[in-house]
C-alpha cells in the first residue's frame, strides 16, 4: 500500500477542500508548422473531444453530486451536505477523524445508519462513536452517511432517487477518499452496523468483496426471505430483493472471501433465530467468520455492543 502525503491543515482545523481535476495540458503550435484549414479544423475538434473526455473521466462519481464545504457538527464530527441524483433531497456525510494524523493512509470505518435522514429512534450512533472515541483509539476515520429513505443499501429497480448502493459506492466513498488521508483498497475500508445496517454491511461486502475488507453486524435479520421491516419500497420487487438476499449471496459469493474471516456476527435482541440461522449457514458453507452468541442487549445504538465490533473491524 503506497503512503499518501498528509493533507495541509487549514486554520479552522477542518480538512482541506478537495482540489479541482487537472486541466487538459495546453498545446502549442509553432509558426513553421503549416496545416491546411480542413486538417486544422479536424485536429481542433479531436483535441476538444479528447479534453472533454479526460475531464469527464477525472471525477465520474463526484460529478453526480453537489457537496458543501465542511461544517462543524455534534460529537466532534464535521458534516457535508450532499445533493445527488441517487437520493431525494439533501443527505449528509458525517466524518470524525483522529485528532492527530500520523504516517500513511488510514482505515475508514463506515458506520451505517438504520433510519432515514438523521433520525434517532434507535439511539444516537455518533454519540456512541464519540463516547468510545473510536477515531483516536483506533487511528481510523469514522464516516456516518445518511440516506433520504429507509436505508437497506439497495438500488430500486426503477426509482432513480432510491439508489442507495450506487450513492454509497459512487458518491460517499470517492468523496471521503479524496478529502481525507485514507487508503483506497479493500484493506482500508470496513463496514459496521446493526439491524438494517448490519444486513447492509454484509450485502455490500458480499456484492463487492474487492471494495471492502471487513463487515461487522449485530442483531440483523440475515435469513430474511422476502422484503420486510420497511424494505419493500426500497427493493421494489422480489426479483430485485434476491440480488441482495444475504443467504443467496453467501451461497453464491462466500467462496470469494478467501481464507481469512471477513464477516462478523454477534449478539441479539430481536433477531436471535436469524442470527443462529446465519451462523449455521456459514458453518455449512465453510465460510470463515467471527461469531458471538450474545449477550442479549437492547436493540439500540447505545446498548454496549459497538465497541467489540469496532475493535475487530479496525484491526
Amino acid at each position: 500500500m503506497q503512503a499518501r502525503s498528509r493533507p495541509a491543515r487549514r486554520s479552522d482545523g477542518l480538512p482541506p477542500r478537495p482540489g479541482l481535476p487537472r486541466r487538459f495540458p495546453a498545446l502549442s503550435f509553432r509558426p513553421s508548422h503549416v496545416v491546411g484549414r480542413t486538417h486544422l479544423y479536424r485536429l481542433v475538434v479531436a483535441l476538444i473531444a479528447l479534453g472533454l473526455c479526460a475531464t469527464a473521466h477525472a471525477e465520474p462519481a463526484i460529478s453526480a453530486a453537489k457537496i458543501s464545504a465542511a461544517k462543524r457538527a455534534d460529537n466532534g464530527f464535521v458534516v457535508y451536505d450532499v445533493q445527488s441524483e441517487f437520493q431525494a433531497g439533501t443527505t449528509q456525510i458525517f466524518v470524525r477523524a483522529p485528532a492527530k494524523i500520523m504516517g500513511g493512509p488510514l482505515l475508514t470505518l463506515y458506520v451505517l445508519p438504520v433510519e432515514a435522514h438523521d433520525e434517532k429512534r434507535w439511539g444516537d450512533a455518533r454519540g456512541e462513536i464519540a463516547k468510545l472515541d473510536l477515531a483516536n483509539r483506533h487511528g481510523v476515520v469514522v464516516v456516518f452517511p445518511t440516506f433520504s429513505h429507509l436505508p437497506w443499501f439497495a438500488d430500486h429497480p426503477s426509482d432513480p432517487h432510491i439508489r442507495q448502493e450506487a450513492y454509497f459506492l459512487k458518491v460517499v466513498l470517492p468523496f471521503v477518499e479524496r478529502m481525507y488521508p485514507v487508503g483506497s483498497d479493500r484493506h482500508a475500508r470496513a463496514l459496521l452496523g446493526f439491524s438494517k445496517s448490519g444486513w447492509g454491511a454484509w450485502t455490500l461486502l458480499l456484492r463487492h468483496p474487492d471494495v471492502f475488507g471487513r463487515a461487522a453486524a449485530w442483531d440483523a435479520p440475515m435469513t430474511m426471505e422476502a422484503p420486510r421491516y420497511g424494505m419493500a419500497p426500497i427493493a421494489g420487487t422480489q426479483e430485485n430483493f434476491e440480488h441482495y438476499r444475504v443467504t443467496t449471496l453467501l451461497r453464491e459469493r462466500g467462496a470469494l472471501l478467501g481464507s481469512e474471516p471477513r464477516l462478523m456476527l454477534t449478539g441479539w435482541d430481536f433477531y436471535r433465530d436469524q442470527t443462529v440461522g446465519a451462523r449455521r449457514l456459514l458453518q455449512q458453507l465453510k465460510i470463515p467468520h467471527v461469531y458471538r452468541d450474545g449477550p442479549q442487549r437492547r436493540h439500540h445504538w447505545n446498548s454496549g455492543w459497538m465497541d467489540e465490533l469496532a475493535r475487530w473491524s479496525a484491526r
